[in-house]
């Protein structure tokens, strides 16, 4: 394992967004997909979360799945997510496991949930692989992850974000149905988006060499970690409308999907 990986793994939690005012935007962006895109497909399934992080996503699709499965690379995370949700809920468990592979059997699950997850691997053609062996006949993988064309800078957390046309490649090389679609906002979430690239903006005109494209991903976690979170609690206090956004301020859509901010897959094994 490189001093890269290493430093990755140990501080990957922190870019799980946390349910605190200035995150709220990127908080409720990404509960979109759990309290709302989910549900249809995991309603009185069997399902696998991928990439659980903090749990709290998994726990909102536990009340209506039939048996749900957290899996994080972290014992400690996977340890306190059993700690704090196992009681309350009968139907859900966390496990740990590092990714890929999974390490279940061959058809053991209705649905395979991985949301904001797969841009933080290596090998992501073989976590695809992996959800696909482990799905049933008919089975659906749901997945979510950055759109690279609205990413501004380079996120060291991130091994790879995808283009649409990336993401259909890879997904269509293992899975023969698919659908992709594009996670947009109202009015509310782009006025944010847009000052959101303008601060950016500000901050990156300073880096005249470049230099956070080419730095080995470990060095820019500080000051990505420090930047980013000032930038949220900027803009939390000057974007009027910021801390009343929620999940139901984002919609998907198949068209115009360059412009939005993430992808969405839906995949099914046939």
């Amino acid at each position: 394992m490189t001093t890269e990986t290493l430093a990755k793994d140990a501080i990957a939690d922190y870019e799980r967004p946390a349910n605190v005012d200035y995150n709220n935007v990127t908080y409720q962006r990404c509960q979109f997909a759990y309290d709302h895109f989910a549900i249809p497909y995991i309603t009185g399934k069997k399902v696998l979360d991928v990439g659980c992080g903090h749990g709290y996503g998994t726990a909102e699709m536990a009340k209506h799945a039939a048996d749900m499965t957290g899996v994080d690379y972290s014992a400690p995370t996977v340890e306190a997510n059993n700690a704090r949700y196992a009681k309350a809920f009968s139907n859900l468990r966390f496990v740990q496991n590092k990714v890929p592979p999974l390490n279940f059997p061959d058809e053991s699950f209705d649905v395979v949930t991985s949301f904001q997850f797969i841009e933080h691997l290596e090998a992501r053609t073989e976590f695809i692989r992996e959800a696909y062996r482990v799905l049933k006949r008919d089975g659906i993988l749901l997945l979510s992850t950055p759109n690279v064309k609205r990413s501004l800078a380079r996120n060291p957390f991130h091994v790879h974000e995808y283009t649409f046309d990336e993401m259909k490649s890879e997904i269509g090389s293992v899975f023969k149905s698919f659908e992709l679609f594009g996670l947009a906002g109202n009015e509310k979430v782009e006025t944010y988006y847009q000052k959101n690239a303008e601060w950016a903006r500000r901050v990156l005109k300073w880096d005249i060499f470049g230099l956070h494209k080419i730095l080995p991903a470990s060095l820019l976690v500080k000051p990505y970690n420090f930047i980013t979170n000032l930038m949220r609690k900027d803009l939390n206090k000057k974007v009027s409308t910021s801390p009343s956004i929620t999940s139901n301020d984002f919609y998907l859509r198949n068209t115009d999907l360059d412009t939005t901010l993430d992808i969405f897959v839906v995949a099914k094994k046939i």
